[in-house]
C-alpha cells in the first residue's frame, strides 16, 4: 500500500511543536533480536549525505529499564528513555521479544501519545504486536512475519492482518513482515520522505534492491500454526494437507467441519490469518514446488498430484506466487543445485531485483569496472530462532550457467 503526498503533508501538519519530522526514535526492548533492531539504526542513524541520502536524527530509546539483552547474550544500553519519544516525528518498534507476553504499559502509553500528537508509528516484524497492544492497529490493515500472522489475527481480531504483504503503509501507521522486510519498509519511508533518488542511493549503499516485487507467499511454510493445535478446525486443516493430491474445494472443507461456507471462512481466517481459498492454493503450489525439486514427474503429472484441475491452472498460480513457470523453476533449480551444495530450497532467490538507479554514464562505468555478471540472492530470516531456509545467501553466477528466474546481472 502506498502513501500519497497529501497524506504525508497532512501527517506533517499534525506534528506538535516539539516533534520534528526528521527525528526518528527507535524503541528497543530487552530480548529483542539484534538483526531486526539494527535495521532502523543503520538506515536512519548513519550519515550518508555524501551519497545523496538526506540525514535523519536518530534517538535510540529503551522501552524498559536496562541493560537490554539481545541475541547471543549481548547487553545494550540505550542513550535515551521513553521521554525522548516526545521529540520524534517517526517512532519505530523493530521487534518484540515474545508474541505471548504483553509489552510494558509505559511504552504502550508513550506510543499512543506519540500517535495522538501526529507521529508516524512503524512496527517491523513482531513489533506489530506492540502496536496492536497499544490499540494502534484497530480497524487497520497490517502485516507481520508470516509465522506469527495467525497469532496476531487471532489475538487482535479487529486488526486486518494480511500475511501476504512485505509491508503495509496505512498512512500514519506502518507495519512490515519478518526480518529483511524491515529493510523494504525503511527504504519505503525514505522514498516517501525524500523521493526515489534518495531511496535508490541508500539501497545501493545497503546492497539491496530499491524495491522487491511480490510478497511473503514464497516463504510460507505448510506446517500448522502453533495456535491451531487445540482448535476443532485443526483436524480439517490436517486432512487438507494430507489430501492435496485430491481435487477438493473450500466447500468440501466446510462440510467436513460441519459449518456453512460463510461460518467456515470466518473461523478459518480468524485462526490462520488468511482466506481458506488462498491458503489452499498456496499449499498446492508449495507441494508442486517440492515435487518439481525432488521428482521427475512431468509438469502435467505434478499438476495432477497437487490437486490442480489442469496444468494451465498450476502454471497460472505458480507464476503468480513464485514469479516463474514450473518448467523454468525446475530447470533453474537443477542447474544451480550442484554448485549450491546442500541447498534446501531456491524459493528465497526467486526475487525480481531492481537494477541500481543512476545515470547512464554511471551504469556504463560500473559495467566496465565489473569483473563479470553477478547476482545477489537475499532471503528473510525469521526473528529470534529463524528458520534455516530463510538465511541470507550470496552466490556468484558462473558465466554460461542458467540463472534463476528473476535474477539479473549487475548493470
Amino acid at each position: 500500500m502506498s502513501q500519497d503526498s497529501a497524506t504525508v503533508t497532512e501527517a506533517a501538519r499534525k506534528l506538535t511543536g516539539r516533534r520534528r519530522r526528521e527525528v526518528v526514535a527507535v524503541l528497543l526492548f530487552s530480548g529483542g533480536p539484534i538483526f531486526e533492531s539494527s535495521i532502523p539504526l543503520s538506515v536512519f542513524g548513519i550519515d550518508r549525505q555524501d551519497a545523496g541520502v538526506p540525514r535523519y536524527r536518530l534517538l535510540v530509546c529503551g522501552g524498559e529499564e536496562g541493560p537490554l539483552r539481545t541475541t547471543g547474550g549481548l547487553e545494550l544500553t540505550a542513550p535515551y528513555g521513553l521521554e525522548a519519544i516526545s521529540r520524534a516525528g517517526t517512532v519505530v518498534v523493530p521487534a518484540w521479544r515474545s508474541i505471548t507476553s504483553p509489552p510494558p504499559a509505559e511504552a504502550l502509553e508513550a506510543l499512543r501519545r506519540a500517535h495522538e500528537e501526529g507521529a508516524r508509528i512503524v512496527g517491523l516484524c513482531t513489533g506489530a504486536f506492540v502496536l496492536a497492544a497499544a490499540g494502534l492497529l484497530d480497524g487497520r490493515p497490517a502485516t507481520t512475519h508470516w509465522m506469527y500472522a495467525p497469532t496476531l489475527a487471532k489475538r487482535y481480531p479487529s486488526v486486518h492482518v494480511d500475511p501476504r504483504e512485505l509491508f503495509v503503509d496505512d498512512g500514519d501507521v506502518l507495519t512490515s513482515a519478518g526480518t529483511a522486510a524491515g529493510i523494504d519498509l525503511c527504504l519505503h519511508i525514505v522514498r516517501t520522505d525524500h523521493g526515489t533518488e534518495a531511496a535508490g542511493a541508500l539501497a545501493r549503499r545497503l546492497v539491496v534492491p530499491p524495491r522487491r516485487s511480490g510478497g511473503q507467499e514464497r516463504y510460507l511454510d505448510r506446517s500448522l500454526p502453533e495456535e491451531i493445535g487445540s482448535d476443532p478446525l485443526a483436524e480439517v486443516v490436517a486432512w487438507a494437507l494430507e489430501h492435496l493430491h485430491e481435487q477438493f474445494d473450500v466447500e468440501t472443507l466446510a462440510a467436513r467441519a460441519y459449518m456453512s461456507r460463510r461460518t467456515f471462512d470466518r473461523r478459518f481466517r480468524s485462526l490462520t490469518g488468511s482466506a481458506p481459498l488462498q491458503w489452499l492454493i498456496t499449499q498446492r503450489v508449495l507441494q508442486a514446488q517440492r515435487l518439481l525439486e525432488t521428482s521427475d514427474y512431468s509438469v502435467d503429472e505434478v499438476a495432477g498430484r497437487c490437486g490442480f484441475r489442469s496444468p494451465v491452472a498450476l502454471r497460472g498460480h505458480f507464476r503468480r506466487q513464485l514469479g516463474s513457470s514450473p518448467a523454468a523453476y525446475r530447470a533453474a533449480y537443477r542447474a544451480r543445485r550442484p554448485q549450491g551444495g546442500a541447498l534446501e530450497s531456491v524459493t528465497a532467490v526467486l526475487e525480481t531485483s531492481v537494477p541500481a538507479q543512476g545515470t547512464a554514464s554511471n551504469r556504463r562505468a560500473a559495467a566496465a569496472a565489473s569483473p563479470g555478471p553477478s547476482a545477489v540472492a537475499a532471503s528473510a530470516p525469521a526473528p529470534g530462532s529463524s528458520p534455516e531456509s530463510l538465511r541470507p545467501a550470496v552466490e556468484a553466477d558462473v558465466p554460461g550457467r542458467p540463472t534463476l528466474p528473476g535474477q539479473r546481472s549487475a548493470p
